[in-house]
């Protein structure tokens, strides 16, 4: 018992813990948060005429609620006696709703599983033909005006009510869905040591132009060097990669 390290005592309290906090990196989350929180509130203030809009569009096009509300994958800080912690925890993510009310996500989910395998016949397959993104594109459940709130990450927007909720991040790994989770190998699962975001370096970076394992190592590229400097610099490129379009679908 007196060998165990920390992180193997707060397993058996909390079998959800995934790594230590560093001690040096509480000042970067506390001034990450304050940011989160000034800018999503900033936005949500500014960009209302736009949310009301797409509100109607989606309305207009598929009668039915506007948001999407669904179980994602994430990170939350915990302390445990002297020690900090990332433990692996659920919410509710909100997107606008982009596919036709009660839509099935057995395809999506056989996607997924062929995407992680990197098994491009299944992947081919399910998308009816060969395609570059990593992505499922031919979707039948995607309503008329959700392909151009994909195309554009429109339909992220509501998530900056998880960010001032404080259950994500404007930058970091994008939230898992369970499913996919459960799919992960091992090496994976260190894309959750971190709070999820709206845009992050792979979305910089690749959009859906990567397989699943670079996906991954981006993530894990940003966790391990995080710092306000690093954030800011996502956030000022994350608009020119959206408006460029470039690997979205």
């Amino acid at each position: 018992m007196q060998n165990e390290a920390p992180l193997d005592i707060i397993r058996r309290y909390d079998p959800n813990a995934l790594r230590l906090v560093a001690q040096n990196r509480n000042g970067y989350y506390v001034a990450k948060r304050i940011l989160d929180s000034l800018i999503a509130l900033v936005l949500l203030l500014l960009l209302s005429p736009l949310l009301l809009l797409i509100s109607i569009l989606i309305v207009i096009y598929s009668p039915g609620p506007v948001f999407f509300t669904q179980e994602r994958v994430g990170a939350k800080r915990e302390t445990h006696g002297r020690h900090t912690y990332w433990k692996k925890a659920t919410f509710p993510c909100y997107k606008f709703r982009t596919m036709h009310v009660n839509a099935d996500s057995s395809i999506h989910q056989a996607y997924v599983a062929a995407l992680i395998k990197n098994d491009e016949e299944q992947m081919t397959a399910l998308q009816g033909a060969p395609t570059q993104p990593r992505k499922l594109v031919n979707d039948l459940r995607i309503i008329r005006p959700g392909k151009l709130l994909r195309k554009f990450s429109l339909d992220e927007l509501p998530q900056l009510w998880n960010v001032l909720r404080g259950e994500m991040s404007l930058v970091g790994p994008r939230p898992a869905i369970p499913y996919e989770v459960e799919m992960y190998k091992p090496w994976h699962l260190q894309r959750l040591e971190a709070q999820p975001g709206i845009t992050g370096l792979q979305q910089v970076k690749t959009r859906s132009a990567a397989d699943f394992d670079q996906q991954v190592r981006l993530d894990i590229q940003y966790i391990q060097n995080q710092s306000l400097w690093l954030d800011i610099k996502i956030m000022f490129e994350t608009p020119f990669v959206i408006i460029s379009a470039k690997g979205a679908y």
